[in-house]
């Protein structure tokens, strides 16, 4: 597996390479938001960014919005000194898959990556119901209808949809979607919930359903 590392400092970046290919990952590095996009643009993709918000021509959410625009589902991990709670949602909600804060310790960016790559092996196309999604092309169609989602609404339904009606808790939802392993203390998911259940509720028969003091699940008109 190859991780490309942005990061503007070279002796941190010296120190993940080691790290992680003592790890058996193989490691390119970039130090500016242009060396990054030409490592992008060349012919073999990387399969993990670690990518840091700072740079010395620009800022790492451009690099994020450019993959994300071409359709790039690449994992995004993001490593930045910054630690206030927007700035992680602003990451996550423009279609990151993670954030470390620096300074970290590197047993715990290595647990995130192995986190990150686990939810990226989701099967490339989910059904349920008349819905179907597919990761690769990030299409959603529901009753043969397509479904306009956001980055974020994109990620709450393939996270219900890969549970095939099982419950999942809010905690789990915040871990997976939104990429946080704390209360973060806002309604995130109660309000991504609820944009999501009036996108189905207009397009076709599935719908979320609320299960008191466990989670939530998808359900389909059979199940009413």
């Amino acid at each position: 597996m190859n991780i490309l590392i942005v990061d503007d400092d070279p002796k941190l970046r010296g120190f993940l390479v080691r790290g992680l290919e003592e790890q058996d990952y193989d490691c390119s590095e970039a130090g500016s938001v242009a060396q990054a996009l030409e490592c992008l643009a060349g012919p073999t993709a990387p399969d993990l960014v670690l990518l840091d918000v700072m740079l010395p021509d620009g800022e790492g959410w451009q690099v994020l919005r450019e993959l994300r625009s071409k359709g790039s589902q690449v994992p995004v991990l993001f490593l930045t000194a910054r630690s206030q709670v927007d700035e992680r949602v602003r990451g996550l909600e423009m279609g990151a898959d993670d954030y470390i804060v620096k300074p970290f310790e590197f047993r715990e960016l290595l647990a995130r990556i192995h986190v990150v790559m686990r939810r990226s092996s989701t099967p490339t196309t989910l059904a349920w119901g008349s819905l179907t999604l597919d990761n690769l092309t990030n299409r959603v169609q529901h009753d043969g209808r397509r479904l306009e989602l956001s980055p974020k609404e994109f990620a709450l339904l393939r996270t219900l949809m890969a549970a095939k009606g099982e419950v999942i808790s809010k905690r789990d939802l915040l871990s997976e979607v939104w990429g946080f392993d704390f209360d973060p203390g806002t309604n995130v998911v109660e309000v991504g919930v609820a944009r999501l259940r009036k996108r189905l509720a207009a397009s076709g028969p599935e719908r979320i359903e609320t299960i008191t003091g466990q989670g939530y699940c998808l359900a389909s008109q059979d199940d009413a």
